[in-house]
């Protein structure tokens, strides 16, 4: 006798995601100094029919809500947190700018851990691409 296999909770998120015949959902990564290049970029891939999640703050950027820096340290662990559950849901990813650092690395390896494609708007920053050439 044989039993069904159990899906992960991933898979279930895929199948889930394809019986509600939801779009593609894009996550864009990179550093927040290319907000508008984000932002060019999500209004691209959304009219083409894709749902996008990006970051929502610029932390690099002076706000109240960031103005205390107890908060605004606890602020960013939300937010690295918050980024990755975006890359949990996306089914690919798109790395903007032409430059990447130490938090943009870190989502790239991560979304790769998890198989996702990782699309960069310029591919010479892959990190797989500047490990290749060294």
């Amino acid at each position: 006798m044989s039993y069904p296999q159990m899906l992960t909770p991933a898979e279930k998120l895929t199948e889930g995601k394809k019986q509600l015949n939801i779009p593609s959902i894009v996550a864009i990564c990179g550093s927040t100094r290319f907000m508008a290049e984000m932002a060019a970029a999500d209004l691209k891939l959304t009219w083409a029919g894709h749902i996008v999640v990006k970051p929502g703050c610029d932390m690099k950027t002076p706000h109240p809500l960031w103005a205390d820096e107890v908060e605004a340290e606890a602020g960013k662990a939300r937010l690295d947190g918050l980024h990755r559950a975006k890359i949990d849901l996306a089914d690919r990813v798109l790395v903007v700018g032409d430059y990447i650092g130490d938090s943009t690395r870190a989502e790239i390896a991560y979304a790769r851990s998890l198989g996702k494609q990782v699309h960069f708007t310029h591919p010479e920053v892959d990190p797989l691409a500047t490990e290749a050439g060294q």
